[in-house]
């Protein structure tokens, strides 16, 4: 119900747009956010953005550098990524969470899309 896509090689200091379409469900009512997974490491939380306000929450690695954003009319989640580094290469993967209001856990999203490959080179 949820697919990223816009990954891909990107030298530093470059930039990437992900996207992730949602579908056979509306998430307007859910805070969204995007998560990533280095090799041999264990995923994490990047960015989130609430449905109340549209408030934004970055993990403190990419504040600055990267914007999530949020259509609800095209039920579509978005993270342009400026300024990359070699640290940023990693599967990234949208999520969802009905309860939280903030930051999101791996243990509190309801639904993951499928991840997209970001390499970064240097």
């Amino acid at each position: 119900q949820l697919q990223a896509f816009g990954g891909g090689l990107v030298q530093a200091g470059g930039s990437l747009r992900l996207s992730c379409a949602a579908s056979g469900r509306t998430f307007s009512s859910y805070t969204m956010g995007w998560f990533r997974q280095a090799p041999g490491k264990v995923r994490v939380f990047v960015a989130s953005i609430n449905w109340v306000n549209g408030s934004p929450y970055y993990a403190d690695s990419v504040k600055g550098r990267f914007t999530i954003s949020r259509d609800d009319a095209k039920n579509t989640l978005y993270l342009q990524m400026d300024s990359l580094k070699p640290e940023d290469t990693a599967v990234y993967y949208c999520a969802a969470d009905f309860r939280s209001r903030t930051i999101l856990t791996t243990y509190g999203v309801d639904y993951w899309g499928k991840g997209t490959q970001v390499t970064v080179s240097s």
